[in-house]
């Protein structure tokens, strides 16, 4: 039973709420004065407290201090008859839970209860309510999905539920109905991913063709740049859907969404290929052709995305713009600080920064034991991913834009998946290392739910050799040899990767944003 502590000097008037409250189910006990209200908070410790702030002796506000020194858990519910604007705000100083005026008629109280006492299981059983009614339109969604845009509304309704659910006894079915949703999103990519490319060389666009990375700088920004706009595009290496959905309300504190989308990374989903392929606007096969001294081998041990920048001015000056801009790449929190001190003084009316904060997450926690722990599934990486940017100077370097009057493209070049499942496979020592997709010569793998590609050229990747191939996995398999494949398997089951085929890879988000007006 609910125990509810009431403090107040004119108990006696206190007996039609008493009689209404335990025929609710309460239990009500009173005290007439602070000093009796904590040597009953010594003994006992109730669900929620109702404190009058005009008592004799110890005053309202001077017991709620002591309450919430105490016991700071409990929430206060101060009553008072005042409605003077500087009580009001010392009680919400000393973190009141609410705050209502006498006359106080019974449901008043009953709605305070519910509020503090109440609302979690509240939610949790309308939360679990409208997700059985939603339930049913998901899956039918999923069997039944022909378009990209059908593709992208699943994926914001699952990172909807995946967020509610995230604690929710219910969670195995959102689990569930994910691991329905990317099987059927893979079938989808091998089904129609070629035949994209096919249309994309022909004279005729068709809006069956996804946003795809060559198409963000042209698509987002150029528009922009186009107004007269000062633009800040902001890549965050990593980074899925429902990590922007985490970030977004610090991020509204300074920013208004104006539009926000999703769109589809390239194949692999990795940022050899997909972010060099936003930068200059070309497929990785054209970069190799056209600007050789720009685009890395698999295996060369030089960094793939070294050119990035060159990348940008290739693209500009195929297109004939003239903005000059300029390009960050922030590893570390004291260049990042830095950039801030710099944004003042840009002319430059494109500013491209790239973070890599969340990639080196990802990276950390399937090096570091410790890091797994911390991050050991879906909500917990979320959460992680809050506490990065609430404390990183990257929420400060966004702020800081804002108040300059940067427009904010905000993006990513592929999202991430964690993978429980490894799948055997054999390649040539010359074979790359990356473990959710595999080019080389002879490629042989064991699962039936792989998506390969025997003609890279035809949709835009390079050829290392005559007869090279492409083997991506999809949903939460990951590839391992069968050399010590054990070993493998368990080292990286469970830890966050890309380059292969899952929603949560694929459908990421591009959003636009302007500066809030203080």
């Amino acid at each position: 039973m609910n125990q509810i502590l009431w403090v107040d000097d004119e108990v006696d008037l206190l007996q039609p709420y008493i009689i209404y409250l335990k025929e609710k189910g309460y239990e009500v006990i009173t005290a007439t004065n602070g000093e009796d209200a904590l040597d009953m908070l010594s003994q006992t410790i109730p669900s929620i407290v109702f404190l009058d702030e005009n008592m004799p002796g110890m005053s309202g506000l001077e017991t709620l201090q002591e309450i919430k020194r105490i016991h700071p858990e409990v929430p206060v519910v101060m009553i008072t008859k005042s409605e003077e604007e500087h009580i009001m705000e010392q009680a919400i100083g000393e973190k009141i839970a609410d705050y209502l005026i006498k006359p106080v008629n019974p449901s008043q109280i009953l709605l305070c209860l519910k509020k503090h006492i109440h609302q979690q299981k509240i939610v949790t059983e309308q939360v679990q309510q409208n997700y059985r009614q939603e339930w049913s339109d998901i899956s039918y969604m999923i069997d039944t999905a022909t378009t990209i845009e059908e593709w992208q509304a699943i994926e914001r309704m699952l990172t909807k539920w995946d967020i509610e659910l995230e604690n929710h006894p219910m969670r195995s079915l959102i689990d569930d109905q994910r691991t329905q949703a990317n099987a059927a999103f893979a079938k989808w990519i091998a089904k129609n991913y070629e035949s994209w490319f096919d249309n994309r060389r022909s004279s005729i666009v068709q809006s069956s063709i996804p946003l795809m990375s060559p198409d963000i700088m042209k698509h987002a920004v150029f528009p922009l740049l186009d107004k007269g706009e000062k633009v800040l595009l902001c890549v965050i290496d990593n980074f899925r859907y429902d990590q922007w959905k985490t970030i977004q309300p610090l991020i509204s504190e300074f920013y208004s969404v104006v539009h926000e989308e999703q769109y589809m990374p390239i194949l692999p989903t990795a940022t050899q290929y997909a972010r060099n392929a936003i930068f200059s606007g070309l497929m990785p096969l054209q970069i190799q052709e056209m600007f050789p001294q720009y685009w890395v081998e698999e295996g060369d041990e030089e960094s793939k995305n070294q050119y990035e920048k060159e990348l940008v001015q290739t693209l500009l000056d195929r297109y004939r713009r003239r903005e000059s801009f300029n390009y960050w790449k922030i590893n570390e929190s004291d260049f990042c600080e830095r950039v801030i001190g710099q944004l003042k003084g840009v002319q430059a009316p494109l500013n491209i920064v790239v973070l890599n904060f969340i990639d080196m997450l990802s990276h950390s926690r399937t090096e570091s034991k410790m890091m797994r722990e911390l991050a050991n599934d879906e909500a917990a990486y979320r959460s992680l991913t809050l506490s990065w940017f609430k404390h990183s100077p990257t929420y400060e370097l966004l702020r800081r834009a804002a108040e300059l009057g940067f427009t904010l493209v905000l993006t990513t070049d592929h999202g991430t998946t964690r993978v429980k499942n490894a799948v055997q496979i054999v390649a040539d020592k010359n074979t790359n290392t990356n473990i959710r997709y595999k080019v080389g010569k002879a490629l042989n793998c064991s699962s039936k739910n792989v998506f390969t590609i025997d003609q890279p050229k035809r949709v835009g990747l390079p050829c290392p050799n005559v007869s090279s191939s492409y083997a991506f996995c999809t949903g939460s398999d990951f590839f391992a040899y069968p050399n010590q494949f054990n070993y493998y398997a368990q080292y990286y089951r469970n830890t966050f990767q890309h380059g292969g085929i899952s929603l949560e890879e694929m459908i990421i988000p591009l959003v636009t944003l302007v500066p809030k007006r203080v």
